[in-house]
């Protein structure tokens, strides 16, 4: 339990005190206009208010990711609680922030435009197709994940009819401006969250004291990998836990929420805070799943997330307090999934500059994207799941690159945000050559350990030129300024 109190506690002052350093890093501007009042159309560019934009960050990017994620973490035991806790604070949140903010600096510009401007026009044109492929994989996930839930909770209710009515609200929701829907449900949506993050919490510090629980302490790493089939506990771990740690979804989310805050002293509570938000929901979720069942390995027999949800409610605040969670459960892919699609339809606009004014518009983008979401709802999802995992982390690292080399730019310190964009780029690279999805196809008859070896290698090649491509640049940057000085001095 000590372990778990202490990870909460660091997550809450990581927001006070690194929140506060990556901020004044950045360089705060109160007297910049923002989107919301410069690009106004109603729609996308609106008002809202902090706590309101907080909350709406806090549920765009708040997916089953850090529940699901959290879940499959937990199969490597307590590891999870360090990744969570360092990852979010160092990685995650730095992430949220640095993309949130240079969207705001820049009239709410989505990723895609954000990777051009820093990154050159070749992965501009990679990105935007990559997070379009990455938001549709997303929707498609958090159709089916809640419907899953919902169905298991209302057995008497098909899968099939909670998908179809998840679909028909994520069309309104994509569709109608900001503030009419999205903004008006989420406040129920984030009662129900906090209920369940409080409540699941809260019971397992209670059930510590009366001796029904024993929430596993940090020592335990020092006993080795509790993996039930022994799975390597890099890079996997670090694709499991995306969301609650470092996530690359919330590089598309980011800049919607952007273009509605009212000034940038909001940035840091909004786009920082809400990532330590999501971590206390993972450490939560990663501490009953290692609890409630009584070891690793009984976790790994409970069966699919969504029944280790159900069951692990229903122990811990019996069936009226079950079904609160797991609604706030349900909130979570739910407010994720709306935004997933409409965020698909604010990057397709600013690639074919469509103004989103007209309802028309709206619906000429949204039709496409919702008609190939549905088919994709038909594949498998543990196939689905697995690309948008390794996807995900990948837009993590180039969306961590990219605020790298601004900050490069912009000659301020940078090594805050280039140790996670090595570290991301080093776990996405193995992941992708020894995942079965990836390349280990290649290695055949090659033992594991081997094939890890070998994508750690290639792995640490890839971040090495990608930092010394960096460096270089810096070199160069400095040249030039270096030589215009001398020029402004001659004449």
């Amino acid at each position: 339990m000590i372990s778990f109190v202490l990870a909460i506690i660091a997550l809450v002052l990581g927001y006070v005190v690194y929140g506060k350093f990556v901020e004044k890093v950045f360089g705060i501007e109160p007297n910049r206009t923002p989107p919301s009042i410069e690009c106004y159309d109603g729609v996308d560019y609106v008002e809202v208010s902090t706590p309101k934009a907080f909350l709406i960050q806090f549920l765009n990017i708040a997916g089953t990711g850090p529940i699901f994620g959290a879940i499959a973490g937990a199969l490597w035991g307590p590891a999870s609680f360090l990744w969570i806790v360092f990852g979010c604070i160092f990685g995650g949140a730095v992430h949220d922030f640095l993309i949130g903010m240079l969207s705001l600096r820049d009239k709410g510009s989505s990723i895609g435009e954000l990777v051009g401007q820093n990154l050159g026009v070749v992965m501009q044109q990679i990105m935007r197709v990559f997070s379009i492929v990455l938001l549709l994989l997303v929707g498609v996930v958090f159709i089916k994940s809640p419907a899953d839930i919902l169905h298991n909770l209302i057995p008497g209710v098909s899968a099939m009819t909670f998908t179809i009515i998840i679909i028909a609200y994520y069309i309104l929701a994509t569709i109608l401006p900001l503030d009419k829907i999205i903004a008006k449900i989420y406040p129920i949506f984030g009662f129900a969250l906090l209920f369940m993050a409080i409540g699941i919490g809260g019971m397992l510090i209670y059930g510590q004291f009366t001796g029904a629980f024993a929430i596993p302490e940090i020592t335990e790493i020092f006993k080795g990998n509790p993996h039930p089939k022994g799975v390597s506990m890099f890079p996997y771990l670090f694709i499991s836990i995306a969301c609650g740690a470092v996530s690359g979804f919330h590089a598309t989310q980011s800049p919607m929420v952007a273009r509605c805050i009212k000034n940038e002293t909001e940035g840091r509570k909004v786009f920082y805070g809400a990532m330590i938000a999501e971590g206390v929901v993972a450490l939560v979720w990663a501490a009953a799943a290692m609890t409630v069942f009584g070891g690793i390995k009984e976790l790994a027999a409970a069966g699919t997330p969504a029944v280790v949800v159900n069951k692990a409610s229903v122990q811990l605040l019996g069936v009226f307090g079950a079904f609160l969670a797991v609604l706030g459960v349900v909130a979570c892919p739910i407010t994720s999934g709306d935004t997933a699609f409409r965020g698909s339809r604010l990057i397709i606009a600013d690639i074919f500059k469509i103004k989103q004014a007209p309802i028309k518009n709206r619906f000429l983008i949204a039709i496409p994207l919702f008609i190939v979401g549905i088919y994709l709802t038909t594949i498998d999802f543990n196939i689905i799941w697995r690309y948008f995992a390794w996807a995900n982390q990948t837009l993590a690292a180039v969306s961590l690159w990219t605020a790298t080399v601004w900050l490069v730019k912009k000659e301020k310190p940078f090594l805050f945000a280039l140790i996670p964009s090595m570290f991301m780029t080093m776990v996405v690279t193995t992941y992708i050559i020894i995942a079965p999805e990836g390349f280990v196809r290649f290695f055949k008859n090659v033992p594991v350990h081997t094939i890890e070896f070998y994508g750690i290698l290639i792995a640490s090649i890839v971040t090495i030129i990608c930092t010394a491509l960096l460096f270089n640049y810096k070199h160069h940057l400095h040249g030039k300024s270096h030589h215009a000085g001398h020029l402004h001095v001659a004449k």
